[in-house]
């Protein structure tokens, strides 16, 4: 095969026209050529982190929507299924994978669970890692969550630190707005990549100390307005999506990234970079960079503005044209992982004997997954603190769904819902199943879906009831991307017709019990206040005067 046009050299940071000979799956030959062409050909896209389940597409169905975009490969933690399935729902990952061209590596998951306050389905201690490690595609330690475990230097984490040192493997970060002598340790245990930063002064120190900065921009965290002036200051940095839905990824995936970071102004290969000879070179990825010799995975844009792709090679195939996918998949389902007991609504009441409280409450941040520890004064109504939509303060519940029985209830500012309730089994890390609402048998109702269905997005109100079932782990469907979609953008409607204003209100919920971000979040066993690594009271205080 040859192919002609403007060639981007990520390397030497120029473009010269030329003509590619591919055989097989190799670029024999890249000879320059005096010609006038418009088509630019640039190595193809990687996400150096996403997590495939957060799309709600299994991974199969996850490439059918985003090589079509210009993804040709990505690097993917898949502790979401493994904090379900365990070492199984790795497999099930890499197994899935296998019957499509985009190039999906794995990390090992390094917080299986990802914190020892709530209950999940698995755990993977550092022999069980050793395991991970010999599964195909394995090429890091996955984000390394606990920072106060590596801070203190815990045996469990650093005994997986070590194992990955061992092995070569590169090891991946996860250290929201931490700062000074803190970081620093937790750098200095070999930490070599961060995707949660938030502040540029925060992102600058930790590239100061060696990091590099994944500068994410999914569907709910956004950080790439803050951050983008490290790239502009010569940083080596990462575009990624970490977290992106399936409605969101139709529209595109860092193809609109890299349209982003133009439009803040910068240099558009120096952008290029941050999905191509970053991340390859990084991770070491057997993924070419449009050099003689090396693997033909690259694209046809129309142009370095709204980098929209033309058409994707990958080993040499065409894959995608005009944003259509070339190859087709068949997935297959898990069974069902919800073990948890039909939900009664006497489980979530929230009886205190006064006439008001003081009642620590979490808040919402748009576009973040950190929150807010609010603390609201709340009326006491014939001894029970109630929800009350008008004042946007929602009653929030955690219903363990391994069997053990676990239910949590606290309260929750900012998603502005009214008669309606939502729940979901995803909810991280430990995918236990959410929900929030304004009435209590409304919330049992949403629950209550998930578990006779085996997981999924649920909505209740007065005039109905709807489910988009996720039967991969409670986390993924086989379903088509725009069937997936479609069916959640419906669900988003009704939201909005409730009042939620929220961009992504499922997304914005499943964080709500990532008990690893700032700074309140709620779990299976309480409510917890992150920057003290401590459970406290739903009632801080009640005044009975």
């Amino acid at each position: 095969m040859e192919i002609e046009g403007n060639i981007i050299d990520v390397f030497e940071e120029k473009i010269f026209t030329a003509r590619i000979e591919v055989e097989g799956n190799r670029i024999r030959k890249i000879t320059k050529i005096n010609k006038e062409l418009k088509e630019l050909i640039t190595p193809g896209f990687v996400d150096a982190h996403i997590h495939i389940e957060s799309s709600l597409l299994c991974p199969s169905r996850f490439a059918e929507v985003v090589v079509p975009h210009g993804t040709i490969a990505t690097v993917s933690d898949p502790h979401e299924i493994a904090n379900v399935l365990g070492i199984e729902g790795i497999k099930y990952m890499i197994e899935d994978a296998k019957q499509v061209p985009l190039k999906i590596f794995y990390t090992a998951p390094s917080c299986v669970p990802a914190t020892a306050y709530e209950t999940n389905g698995a755990e993977l201690d550092a022999i069980a890692l050793e395991e991970v490690f010999r599964l195909e595609r394995i090429i890091a330690l996955g984000e390394v969550m606990d920072f106060e475990a590596v801070i203190n230097r815990d045996k469990y984490i650093m005994d997986k630190i070590e194992l990955a040192k061992k092995l070569g493997k590169r090891i991946d970060g996860h250290a929201p707005l931490l700062r000074g002598e803190k970081l620093a340790k937790y750098v200095s245990a070999g930490i070599e990549t961060d995707h949660e930063s938030v502040y540029y002064e925060e992102a600058l120190e930790k590239a100061k100390l060696g990091m590099k900065i994944m500068i994410r921009e999914g569907s709910t965290a956004k950080n790439m307005n803050e951050l983008i002036r490290l790239v502009k200051e010569g940083y080596e940095c990462f575009f990624v999506g970490d977290d992106v839905i399936v409605t969101d990824l139709i529209k595109g995936h860092l193809d609109l990234l890299l349209k982003k970071a133009v439009e803040l102004g910068l240099d558009e290969i120096k952008a290029l970079k941050c999905v191509t000879k970053n991340p390859v070179l990084h991770y070491d990825l057997p993924v070419g960079l449009l050099r003689e010799g090396d693997i033909a995975d690259f694209l046809v844009l129309n142009d370095l503005k709204n980098f929209k792709v033309e058409k994707v090679f990958i080993d040499g195939e065409l894959v995608a044209k005009d944003g259509e996918c070339l190859f087709k998949t068949k997935p297959k389902i898990t069974g069902n992982t919800v073990k948890a007991e039909v939900l009664k609504e006497d489980k979530i009441k929230v009886n205190v004997k006064g006439k008001e409280a003081l009642v620590n409450v979490i808040g919402v941040v748009e576009d973040q997954i950190i929150t807010k520890h609010l603390v609201e004064k709340i009326d006491i109504k014939n001894g029970e603190i109630k929800p009350d939509a008008s004042k946007d303060f929602l009653k929030i519940v955690v219903v363990e769904r391994y069997g053990y029985g676990n239910i949590c209830v606290g309260f929750i500012k900012g998603f502005g819902l009214k008669n309606c309730a939502i729940a979901s089994s995803i909810a991280h890390d430990s995918h236990n199943i959410i929900a929030i609402g304004d009435r209590d048998d409304l919330i049992c109702k949403a629950v209550n879906m998930l578990i006779l269905k085996g997981g999924g997005l649920s909505y209740a109100s007065d005039e109905e009831n709807n489910i988009l079932e996720l039967p991969i782990g409670g986390l993924m469907s086989a379903e088509e991307p725009e069937i997936v979609s479609t069916k959640l953008e419906k669900l988003h409607e009704k939201l909005y017709k409730k009042g939620s204003k929220l961009r992504n209100p499922y997304i914005t919920l499943s964080f709500m019990s990532l008990l690893v971000i700032p700074e309140l979040k709620i779990g299976d066993k309480g409510l917890f206040d992150v920057n003290n690594k401590r459970f406290i009271p739903i009632v801080k205080e009640v005044i009975d005067n």
